[in-house]
């Protein structure tokens, strides 16, 4: 039967009933034309007069050609069609049966168990039995003796330090735990070397099969992974500690991995001795049951330490995503799913009566292997936390973006581990581009389904390495211009804030544009490559978008318009602009629009074609005026002297020295009312920090006028009453009628003067 290695490989990746789409299915098969003339083809429709016309103009040679062709590429579309219904019938009913058949070779379990035994027995001898289980001692013996001196010899290596060195790092605590790992597998190599050569040199060949597959099996392979958990986790040393676990769990986890390797070294150990003892592997089944109980203790152990595995997914970093979080609480189902899931390989597998494709243990390996994804995560993030860059600059911008830099680095290195891991199962289940492409329909799917997610995982690649670049550059374009777009008090309250860099402003765009083009890309290089025909989709995004600009051409306008007003630079993100009488910041652009928070809090989204022009109040530099009323009589040089020693004060204030471009000053007298004299002051700030300045010169004005003596010009309002010298005589209505009079003309005065109330207010 055929080897169906890479189809079961499909499975696991891709967890679904395999199908081939008819049309890429014909693509696959390769049938060469044995005619003499290439140009010769069936017309198109086959009616019995185009058959006869083309009949009679061909020889016998070409008739003859033409229908060998014809039948080889019918045979081949029923090959596919079969290999189609096998794939099927074994990933479902065939599985079953499968299961079905060791239960009902349940019964002869134990007696195809004890004939194995009997055989080994009766082959040997009482004697022969004696000397085996002697000359297996002494190999176990002596290479117990090889390893205590070893490890006499390197204990040094073997301990880890009590106390961690100080100002140790990542690095410092991974060699030393390289060294642990180094030296605990070098004493088991040891152990192994010592008991094979005592086997070679001591041992009668007879005996040296059963003895030589017994110490690596159910001694080596298991220390084995003990020297491996103890890396990871550390159970006596939680400072050295890789993985995020408490002291119990960690010691648990050393405990299940040394009874789960060990399983599978006697699973396979058993299985090769009942086929040496006239047990095959296929006749009581007991590969299938010990399988099974292999893959339920995995299982389990992630079910009962799933809240231990949640905490080793999450990690010891506090920065943790809301993906993150649902993915590390999805873990532990994840895991009993891949350990069910690989139990129910090895019955599609056993339901072709491929045995030996499970020789090498692929479905032990894909399961540790995806098993091992908590300390791989970790890994990766502990990498990027010692190896990422520093962060540039200081303030908020720069600590967002650090962090952001960091998230798409563990990104990064986790679609670069992930490919890893594809690659590597594939290997497991002895997949290669020279396999696929001479292997049959199914095998050639579960090729283009790994191309496929290998094409998605370079995508996502080089989506997250652009969106790095771009994030990083935005961020120090920030940085540099100082401003933030998530500070709110960046226009003072008022508007008028300084804005980012140009650059800045067009970073977004660029970097939607580019990920909506590498989405679209890699996801149609995908699809074309498991087979799919992207030619209609692509016909009909042509016609969509022809469509769309007959049927849209106010969103032409609209884009050919932001074009322009970005490439004349009119506008960046958090200046305060004016459009047609619509203030407010520019808090977001898109390709078609912008928008704009006024300072009260409304957000105004304005589409680029219905803009007529932009009055831009955030550009380079700002003045401001101020008004001040003060009353006759007060003298103007006075004040101008306030005004300038106020200026000079505040241009020797450290918090606001950077700020002026030109100090506050006076501008003299501006006007007489009928108040006062009005006095005027200006100064010249960087954008967004007027509004601070203003209000720390209205205070110091008014604490300078109240030392000198100086009053603000109030506005006052008299009535003149005949005979006020008899008020005592007055009526109340007299007093009320007067009340009224004496409102209603100071009400007259205020709407007279310049910028006088309006009715409402």
């Amino acid at each position: 039967m055929r080897t169906l290695s890479n189809l079961l490989l499909a499975m696991v990746v891709t967890l679904a009933v395999a199908w081939v789409n008819p049309a890429s299915a014909q693509s696959l098969v390769t049938t060469g034309s044995t005619t003499e003339d290439p140009g010769v083809t069936l017309p198109d429709p086959l009616t019995p007069e185009a058959a006869n016309a083309l009949i009679s103009r061909l020889s016998d040679t070409q008739v003859r050609d033409l229908l060998l062709d014809q039948l080889n590429t019918q045979a081949a579309e029923d090959v596919e069609d079969e290999d189609v219904s096998q794939l099927f019938y074994h990933s479902t009913a065939g599985a079953f049966a499968s299961i079905t058949t060791s239960i009902e070779r349940l019964p002869i379990l134990f007696s195809s168990q004890a004939k194995a035994f009997s055989n080994f027995a009766s082959f040997l001898g009482v004697d022969g039995l004696a000397r085996t289980f002697g000359f297996l001692l002494l190999a176990v013996a002596g290479g117990i003796a090889a390893e205590l001196l070893f490890r006499r010899i390197t204990s040094a290596w073997l301990v880890l330090p009590k106390e961690m060195p100080e100002n140790s790092g990542l690095a410092q605590n991974v060699i030393l735990l390289v060294k642990r790992l180094t030296s605990e597998i070098a004493a088991v190599g040891v152990f192994v070397l010592a008991a094979y050569l005592i086997t070679y040199y001591l041992v009668p060949p007879f005996y040296r099969p059963f003895i030589g597959t017994v110490g690596p099996l159910l001694i080596g392979l298991p220390r084995l992974a003990i020297a491996v958990s103890r890396f990871l986790m550390a159970p006596n040393n939680p400072a050295y500690r890789l993985v995020h676990a408490t002291d119990a769990t960690a010691k648990a986890m050393v405990f299940h991995m040394f009874w789960f390797v060990f399983l599978i070294g006697f699973s396979t150990f058993i299985v090769r001795f009942n086929a040496a003892n006239g047990v095959p592997v296929g006749e009581s089944r007991l590969g299938f049951w010990l399988n099974l109980g292999i893959h339920l203790y995995a299982a389990i152990v992630i079910w009962r330490y799933r809240e231990a595995s949640v905490m080793m997914m999450r990690g010891a970093d506090p920065d943790v995503s809301p993906v993150e979080e649902r993915i590390a609480r999805a873990f532990p189902y994840f895991g009993v799913f891949v350990a069910l899931g690989t139990w129910w390989i090895v019955n599609i597998v056993a339901s072709t009566g491929n045995f030996a494709l499970l020789a090498g243990s692929p479905h032990y390996k894909t399961m540790g292997l995806l098993l091992f994804a908590p300390a791989m995560d970790t890994l990766i993030r502990g990498l990027v936390r010692h190896l990422a860059p520093p962060m540039t600059g200081e303030g908020p911008i720069a600590e967002r973006a650090y962090a952001s830099t960091r998230r798409s680095y563990i990104r990064i290195g986790r679609v670069i581990v992930f490919g890893i891991v594809l690659i590597t199962i594939a290997n497991f289940w002895g997949m290669s581009p020279s396999s696929i492409a001479s292997a049959g329909v199914g095998e050639r799917f579960a090729g283009n389904v790994i191309e496929f997610l290998m094409i998605l995982s370079i995508g996502y690649l080089v989506y997250e390495v652009v969106s790095l670049w771009i994030n990083r550059k935005l961020a120090a374009e920030q940085t540099a211009a100082g401003y933030d777009p998530e500070n709110e008090e960046m226009g003072g309250g008022d508007g008028g804030g300084a804005g980012g860099s140009r650059l800045s402003t067009v970073l977004p765009l660029i970097l939607g544009v580019s990920r909506a083009a590498i989405i679209i890309l890699f996801l149609l290089l995908g699809l074309g490559n498991i087979g799919i025909d992207t030619t209609p989709l692509l016909a009909g995004a042509g016609i969509v978008g022809l469509a769309i600009g007959f049927g849209a051409q106010k969103l032409v306008s609209d884009v050919v318009s932001g074009i322009f007003f970005l490439v004349d630079d009119a506008f960046r993100t958090g200046e305060y602009v004016e459009v047609d009488g619509t203030m407010g910041t520019v808090e977001k652009i898109s390709i078609r629009s912008m928008q704009l928070r006024h300072h009260r809090g409304p957000v105004h989204t304005l589409p680029y074609g219905e803009i007529p022009k932009i009055t831009n109040y955030s550009r380079d530099w700002v003045i401001m005026k101020l008004r001040f009323t003060v009353p006759f009589g007060t003298d103007p040089n006075k004040v101008k002297k306030i005004f300038k020693s106020i200026g000079a004060e505040m241009l020797d204030d450290p918090l606001f020295k950077d700020d002026f471009l030109q100090p506050f000053k006076s501008q003299g007298v501006l006007e007489f009312d009928d108040v006062g004299i009005v006095m005027r002051g200006k100064f010249m700030a960087k954008p967004g920090t007027q509004f601070t300045i203003r209000k720390e010169l209205l205070t110091r004005v008014n604490k300078k006028f109240e030392e000198a003596g100086i009053d603000f010009a109030r506005r006052e309002v008299r009535v003149a009453i005949p005979n006020l010298d008899e008020h005592d005589k007055l009526t109340d209505d007299e007093k009320i009628a007067i009340a009224a009079a004496a409102s209603q003309a100071a009400q007259e005065v205020v709407e007279e003067a310049p910028g006088g109330s309006k009715p409402g207010d």
